[in-house]
């Protein structure tokens, strides 16, 4: 797929002020500082389309771009920690919460993993609530540069291995780097494959 066009149509506090639309969505969620904003900036060849922050837990809305007036890439607020009160934290899961259940026009929600990272309980305890929930969804590696190609693999492998242990099938993995351009035309192609 070529992105032509690449908007931000807006921000919303809570699923009833997501657009109205019959357009494919494919949304994007991660732990803070996951790398989320570099990936959607990478995927839509546009610098500063999302915003980039060194502090963790920047999106706080979900928040849509109209993609070649075709499709929407939906930005999620990240889950676990983030310089946030209780009270925040809670707001954002419901939001997240919300959205993932109720959005019918969601195609497929990427959950983005650190892949430098062993397997984080909150990564597994929420691609479980996707499962529980029969929510589709894909499993985005992020960083993929910061390893070795051995280590890539190893931790890759321990990651499958971990899920495994409760999934009969592993969904879609994609293997990304923002900086390399790695997994682009992978998850692009699959957006491609899944609305035709």
């Amino acid at each position: 797929m070529i992105i032509k066009t690449a908007l931000f149509q807006c921000s919303s506090e809570k699923i009833g002020q997501c657009p109205k639309t019959d357009k494919p969505e494919f949304a994007f969620i991660g732990r803070s500082n996951v790398g989320k904003s570099s990936l959607i900036n990478m995927l839509c060849n546009i610098k500063g389309l999302a915003k980039v922050s060194s502090a963790p837990g920047k999106t706080r809305q979900i928040n849509h771009f109209l993609i070649n007036d075709a499709w929407y890439l939906v930005d999620l607020p990240g889950y676990g920690y983030a310089r946030v009160s209780k009270n925040k934290r809670q707001e954002f899961s419901k939001i997240i919460g919300d959205y993932i259940r109720q959005r019918e026009m969601m195609y497929c929600l990427f959950v983005l993993i650190d892949v430098r990272l062993e397997p984080q309980q909150i990564d597994i305890d929420f691609i479980r609530m996707l499962g529980t929930e029969e929510i589709p969804f894909g499993i985005v590696f992020t960083k993929a540069d910061k390893l070795s190609a051995t280590k890539l693999n190893e931790n890759i492998e321990a990651y499958k291995k971990k899920l495994l242990e409760e999934w009969e099938e592993l969904p879609p993995i994609f293997i990304t780097s923002s900086e390399k351009k790695m997994g682009r035309e992978d998850i692009l192609d699959f957006i491609e494959n899944t609305i035709q």
